[in-house]
């Protein structure tokens, strides 16, 4: 569904990431359509490191799925519940 199977639930990480683990998956993030970024959005589950908001991800991902467009009538009803 996305780059590297990213719709499953992570490993537990204790928050410290390289900053080459870092840019790796900003990369990841950049790369994505706005359709992948609305079902991760929507059906990843809770824990996701890109939805933590201790780490820089969250941001880079909200930035980037607004400056797609975000969640539009359609999208949400591609992609359902």
């Amino acid at each position: 569904m996305s780059p590297d199977g990213l719709n499953k639930a992570t490993e537990p990480i204790d928050n410290k990431m390289t900053p080459e683990e870092i840019q790796k998956h900003t990369n990841i993030i950049n790369k994505m359509s706005r359709l992948d970024m609305a079902r991760m959005w929507r059906h990843t589950p809770v824990g996701h490191i890109y939805f933590d908001t201790t780490l820089p991800f969250y941001e880079i991902f909200k930035i980037r799925f607004n400056e797609l467009g975000g969640f539009s009538p359609e999208i949400s009803k591609e992609i359902g519940w």
